[in-house]
Formats: C-alpha cells, structure tokens, sequence
C-alpha cells in the first residue's frame, strides 16, 4: 500500500497549443485535457495505473469536483472537509514542449481542519509501506506542516517508508528536522534550492555535480541524531527495502533532470540513468511519475539502479502523452536505459 498526502491538490486544466505562445494575441487550442491533480494525486494515479493499492489523503469537501474526480478513477480517498471549492490550475503546452503553468494558492486550511488531516495522514501510514508527501501546502497549514505530519506519523508502533517531494519552505524545514526521510524528490531547481549549490542549468548541464550535491546533503543531514524510533539505513537492500542504522535525516535522494534523465544517490552508490528520446507533449506529472515508477519497481522487488531506470521510463512515458496523463507499466521502457554508476560519489559517502 502506497499512502499519498496532497495537502494543496488541484484540478488541473492543460491546453496544448498548434504555435509557440503569442503573449497577447488570439489563439486557438489543439486539444484540451482536465485531470484531478497535486502531486501526490498523480502518484497515486500513476501508482493506481500500475496496479498497486494506494489511498489519496487531501483536503476537499465529498462533493468536491476534484475529490469525486479522483474517486472516479478508483482510488480511494480519505479527505478532510473544507468548506470551499480546491483550486483550479492552467497548463498551457507549446509544440516544442514549453510549458507554462499558472497556479492557484488553494482555499485557507483552518487549525481544526489542519490538525485533522495530520491525524487522518497518520492513521492511514500505520499501515502504509510508503508514505508519499509531496507538493506545496495551502495557505493556513504553515511552514511546519510537513514536520508536524511526521511527528505524528513516528509516534505510531509502525512506520512507513516516507518519500518526499517538495520545494520551498516547508520542504526546507523538513529536510533539516532530524527526521528519517527514505527518499527525497527534488528536480534540479529544487536540489539547488534545498542544498544552496548550482542551479537548475548547471545540475542538468553536469548530473555528476548534481549527484555530488545530492551526497552532500545525505551526509549533512545523516548528522542528525534521528527523531523516531524508527530507523533504516540511507540506501536500497537488493530486494529494495531501506536498512537499519541510529541517524536521521535525508536516506536517498532520486534528482530528475528533465530531459536529461535522472540520478539516484544513496549511501550504497551513486547511479545516473539518460533519458531517451522521444517528442514531449507535456510535463506535466512527469516528475510525480517518475517517482511512482521508482516505488512501483522497488515495491516489486527491484535494485536502485532498475528502480532508477524504471524512474526514469516512467517520466519519459508521462511526458510523450497530453496533460497530465499518467502511463502504465506496460508503456514505459526500462529495459532501454542505461544506468551508469558514479563511483567517486559513492566512495565519498563510505
């Protein structure tokens, strides 16, 4: 079972446009898509498309278009009423690829409704394998909402797995409180971000320098003395399962690259896997299926490296379709890439 908290999600509108974007002309759409969105909605639809369990908390009143919405595609949700209608947001989609997004801050989370999510997160992770927290937070939760998720989920008896996937502020403040966090998601802009090293350029120009600021956050935040009772290693086991040490912090960090590809580091090695070719439609999700497809492969028994791969295919698959589409297994490549180790990284974390 794969739990996912959405604590901002949105229904997300994406317009693919026939010419490059003419700020203040009339333009016509080729085709237009609307999808239940957040990012950790499109990890359980991409988790759901692999055919994995997996439960969808968010904010969002019954009757919510985005909450039917994604109960229309069989996944199950455990959601908070608000009292408001969840955010719209609007995608526009270039031939090239470019893509340009406008996104709503969402409805004000009140304290009763905040502190309720919390519990409802908890309670469902106690019987997670992976606990996904990912995307931005509404305005009311606060830049500790992430850490205060995480108390509350490691004071139950059992622990997830927790995989991360965030920006800003709330992000940040996670990263450093001495948690135990599995994995973290950063793309490249949000790698420089959270480590203060390169940015998005540079890390995508040089994956090596991305995966060497990515050692260099494990090892800083493996400093830590960990916050919960319960503790697994930084790094995959063969059959894909974190391992057990007395340290908090960060436990891996899988970085994508946008059309590059995509790095994995852990204490255990450092892997970079190239994307492989294909015409983008849109990236939207792209990232979020990229982490679906590391915790499909690794929830199947797969090394890091086939989970990087498996990453990476995803990402790829999900950028070569509209909108927010999210692909299926039987869609994605793996066995096409590449997956080539970088030593001097690995031999730095030893």
């Amino acid at each position: 079972m794969i739990v996912t908290l959405t604590a901002n999600p949105s229904l997300d509108r994406t317009v693919e446009l026939g010419a490059p974007l003419a700020r203040g002309d009339v333009q016509r759409a080729l085709t237009s898509h609307q999808e239940p969105g957040g990012k950790g909605v499109n990890v359980s639809r991409a988790v759901r498309a692999s055919g994995l369990d997996t439960v969808a908390v968010l904010p969002g009143d019954d009757d919510d278009a985005l909450v039917v919405a994604v109960r229309a595609l069989g996944i199950e949700v455990a959601n908070v009423p608000v009292g408001a209608s969840l955010r719209s947001n609007l995608t526009l989609t270039e031939p090239d690829g470019t893509t340009t997004k406008i996104n709503e801050p969402g409805p004000r989370l009140s304290t009763p409704a905040r502190a309720e999510l919390v519990t409802l997160v908890a309670g469902h992770a106690a019987s997670a394998r992976w606990l996904v927290l990912a995307g931005s937070v509404p305005p009311g939760a606060g830049d500790d909402f992430y850490v205060d998720v995480l108390t509350a989920v490691d004071a139950a008896p059992t622990r997830p797995f927790v995989a991360v996937d965030g920006s800003g502020a709330p992000f940040e403040a996670l990263v450093s409180s001495g948690h135990r966090i599995d994995l973290i998601k950063p793309n490249a802009a949000e790698l420089a971000e959270v480590t203060g090293e390169g940015d998005e350029d540079s890390f995508e120009a040089d994956p090596a320098a991305a995966a060497a600021a990515a050692a260099r956050l494990i090892e800083a935040s493996s400093l830590a003395p960990s916050r919960d009772s319960h503790v697994h290693t930084p790094g995959f086991s063969p059959d894909g399962t974190p391992r057990c040490d007395d340290h908090g912090g960060v436990r891996a960090v899988l970085c994508t690259l946008g059309s590059r590809g995509a790095v994995l580091v852990t204490r255990d090695g450092a892997w970079f896997a190239p994307a492989p070719r294909i015409t983008a439609r849109s990236t939207v999700g792209a990232g979020d299926s990229s982490l679906a497809g590391f915790l499909y492969a690794l929830t199947n028994g797969a090394s890091a490296p086939d989970a990087l791969a498996q990453a990476v295919a995803h990402g790829a698959a999900a950028a070569s379709l509209p909108g927010s589409t999210v692909p299926s297994p039987e869609q994605t490549h793996p066995g096409d890439i590449v997956v080539s180790p970088i030593p001097r990284i690995a031999a730095g974390l030893q």
